[in-house]
C-alpha cells in the first residue's frame, strides 16, 4: 500500500530540508538537492513507521492542502 503525504521543502544556503505533515513525531530529511532531499525524507517516514507503527499516522483527517504564509511579529 503507498500512502502520500504533504512534505515541505525548504531551501537554505547550505542545502535543503524536508519534512512531512499530519505525521505524529518527528520526521526530517535532508540534502545537497530538492530530489535528494525528498528521497531521504521518504526513506524517514518508512523508518519511522516501521519503528513506531501506524499509531503514528493519526486519526485525525488528512491534510488537504498546505500554505506557506509570512506573519510579521515584533521580537
Amino acid at each position: 500500500m503507498v500512502k502520500q503525504f504533504k512534505v515541505i521543502v525548504e531551501k537554505h544556503a547550505d542545502g535543503y530540508v524536508a519534512y512531512p505533515i499530519g505525521l505524529k513525531g518527528v520526521v526530517v530529511g535532508e540534502g545537497d538537492s530538492y530530489e535528494e532531499a525528498l528521497m531521504d525524507v521518504k526513506s524517514a517516514i518508512a523508518f519511522h513507521i516501521e519503528t513506531f507503527g501506524d499509531d503514528v499516522l493519526g486519526d485525525e483527517a488528512p491534510v488537504l492542502e498546505a500554505f506557506i504564509a509570512e506573519a510579521g511579529v515584533a521580537v
